[in-house]
């Protein structure tokens, strides 16, 4: 079916996962002329039901009959981390294509299941996070690919907070395998340093837990405590196959920081790069010849862009016959990195990061998904 897909416009989705996040992809589906969402499934009906109703012309169902519906192109798999890999083979067996909430799957083992059933089966496979594709990090990297800061030669990369416990009210899934401060937001600052100065070959790491038990701060179930069964501060560096080493900090263990979200520096000058977990931002850049910072307009990137246009440059992609950028060996690459951060950390020593992604194409100023 993958190859039928191609030529069809607008592309057809299936939402699998009515939870929260599912809002965001609806609201920014309504905005795209190339796709359109048909059918809502959650093993909750009701809650399938209440979204559906929230889009025009779509339906509630079961996931076992969205995989296989005529007029599903695409599933959008916003389930839980652990169910990843099961409703993209789903879907995939059923000749659809699939593009999830980040991560691409729990374990990278699962995640090249995926990646193999896809080809076989001909369908594409896109991940969540479609940040990069904003106007932040696009245009700086315009910045970087006109040479204005010279040749990287080093990259930061800081991430740090308190908890989610403060203010989520059912925090547990944080901290559990899969979550953490590095599962959870690493793939926004991981992506754009790939975006920015492309993938990566080796990494060192260490990693802490500060406390066995954590408090939840907020809702009904305040002052209730929940076991940590996974790291809350990860540090590490990063070789780039350009030769780029990147600093890296993960944490759930600070309460607050100045530090910046991201900065790239080069022979000729420094990059500030806003936060990646979201699509736009200041840009701002010294070269070292003007001797001082200036903000950068914008020079690249999908403008206005929100959750759920890396679903619509996968639909570009299709129609242009063309690669898509939030792209599953993209996703898988930053996951091996982030396993291979955790096992450095276990082992004590430098470890190799099998994987291999393009960088992926740079996103031009003022272009559309469906007019690109």
């Amino acid at each position: 079916m993958g190859d039928a897909l191609k030529d069809r416009s607008p592309l057809r989705i299936g939402v699998v996962g009515a939870g929260q996040i599912s809002g965001a992809y609806l609201r920014t589906f309504a905005t795209l002329p190339n796709v359109s969402v048909t059918a809502v499934a959650d093993l909750d009906g009701a809650r399938a039901a209440a979204v559906a109703a929230t889009v025009p012309g779509a339906r509630a169902t079961v996931p076992e009959k969205l995989y296989t519906a005529e007029d599903v192109d695409l599933v959008l798999n916003l389930t839980v981390p652990a169910a990843h890999a099961e409703v993209a083979q789903a879907a995939i067996a059923a000749g659809r294509h699939v593009y999830g909430e980040k991560p691409l799957a729990a374990t990278t083992e699962e995640a090249r299941g995926v990646l193999a059933a896809a080809d076989a089966a001909g369908v594409r496979v896109g991940c969540a996070p479609d940040t990069v594709l904003g106007t932040g990090v696009q245009s700086a990297r315009a910045v970087l690919d006109a040479d204005e800061i010279g040749t990287p030669v080093a990259a930061t990369a800081f991430m740090v907070a308190p908890g989610h416990e403060l203010w989520h009210p059912a925090p547990e899934f944080y901290y559990r395998p899969g979550g953490g401060p590095l599962f959870d937001m690493g793939p926004y600052y991981l992506t754009a340093l790939v975006t920015l100065v492309g993938p990566v070959r080796r990494v060192v790491g260490m990693a802490s837990t500060s406390r066995d038990v954590r408090t939840i701060g907020s809702g009904p179930r305040a002052g209730t405590e929940f076991p940590v069964e996974v790291a809350t501060h990860v540090t590490g560096v990063l070789e780039h196959e350009s030769g780029v080493l990147s600093t890296l900090v993960m944490s759930f263990d600070v309460w607050a920081g100045t530090l910046p979200r991201i900065e790239v520096y080069g022979t000729e000058g420094s990059l500030s790069v806003p936060d990646p977990n979201g699509f736009d931002g200041a840009v701002r850049v010294f070269r070292a010849q003007a001797g001082h910072w200036e903000d950068v307009p914008v020079r690249g990137g999908y403008a206005g862009a929100e959750r759920g246009y890396g679903i619509a440059d996968l639909a570009r992609g299709l129609a242009t016959n063309t690669p898509h950028r939030a792209n599953g060996q993209l996703a898988y690459h930053v996951l091996e990195i982030m396993e291979s951060l955790l096992l450095a950390s276990e082992r004590g020593q430098a470890v190799t990061v099998a994987s291999h992604c393009e960088r992926p194409a740079a996103v031009p100023v003022h272009a559309r998904p469906e007019t690109e």
